[in-house]
């Protein structure tokens, strides 16, 4: 398993900054616009960095501290980029079971990432889940909206493979 956390360098564009921007000025000085602001600021940017966070804060007057927090609190937000691939394991009691802890350990070794960080060339994410509903099917993995069901450790390679 990975040690290293990897990051996957800010890249934001001057027309996504402006759209951020814009909404903050919709919004600022409005009870509870902290939510929404960060909501659209996700929809912009796809997560929410510390850049991102900061320039809420500069705008707003809400300390970073709080805007932190409420990011790192509600699970709808996240720090880190999502790849062009996102890969979610469910490690939901049915899968787990069969082995969907073995799949997740081995697709973290082979994309060099851990769960909830996007691999540098910004292709795949790696994230887990409860449950897909597919127990049948156990042990599950989806690959954005496709499902793979049944899986082994072996099946991980050609699955990869089909992203390349």
């Amino acid at each position: 398993m990975p040690e290293k956390k990897q990051t996957v360098p800010f890249s934001g564009t001057k027309e996504q900054e402006e759209a951020l921007l814009e909404v903050i000025a919709g919004l600022k000085g409005e009870p509870g616009a902290l939510m929404p602001i960060l909501q659209k600021a996700q929809d912009i940017y796809g997560y929410l960095p510390m850049e991102v966070q900061k320039m809420i804060s500069d705008k707003t007057g809400i300390p970073l501290e709080k805007i932190y927090g409420v990011v790192t609190f509600y699970s709808q937000f996240s720090l880190n980029p999502k790849g062009k691939y996102r890969i979610s394991v469910c490690l939901g009691t049915a899968c787990y079971v069969k082995g969907s802890g073995d799949i997740y350990n081995a697709l973290m070794e082979k994309l060099g990432i851990v769960g909830g960080e996007c691999t540098p060339d910004g292709k795949f994410s790696l994230d887990a889940c409860r449950c897909v509903g597919a127990c049948g099917l156990a042990p599950v993995m989806m690959v954005n909206d496709e499902v793979y069901g049944r899986l082994t450790v072996d099946d991980i390679d050609d699955i990869l493979a089909k992203y390349e």
